[in-house]
């Protein structure tokens, strides 16, 4: 799903990498992965609708279970995000918004989740914890 001679460096993708990495450091005051604010049940319900069981293994979805993005069982355990970024909540949003931007060359597509949007889906991520 990416257009054809597409930039493959988008300067305010390391920006947004670094202020989120920042910005998780800032507050001691909750565990680390917990959105405040945010709706776990619908992020679950746009991960339905966005079609993120096609690729992913999804804990809670009964169909698809695709295996191209591997599964997310346990994801709220993860140290990182796609083997390589620091898993925390504004990385998290990032990446769910538009993972090109972080990493060019995967094959995950950038969404149409509004920034609140993938915040409820981070929500729902961070709330899997088994592996």
């Amino acid at each position: 799903m990416h257009a054809a001679g597409r930039s493959s460096g988008r300067p305010w993708g390391a920006a947004i990498l670094m202020i989120a990495a920042l910005g998780g450091c800032a507050d001691k005051s909750r565990p680390p992965r917990q959105i405040s604010g945010a709706d776990p049940q619908r992020g679950l319900e746009l991960i339905r609708q966005s079609g993120c069981g096609a690729c992913h293994v999804v804990p809670g979805l009964d169909w698809p279970r695709g295996a191209v993005g591997g599964s997310l069982k346990g994801f709220g355990a993860r140290p990182l995000i796609a083997g390589r970024f620091p898993n925390q909540p504004g990385v998290l949003v990032a990446w769910l918004r538009d993972a090109p931007s972080l990493a060019p060359e995967t094959a995950m597509p950038p969404s149409s989740l509004s920034q609140d949007e993938a915040r409820d889906v981070a929500a729902y991520l961070y709330g899997l914890h088994e592996r």
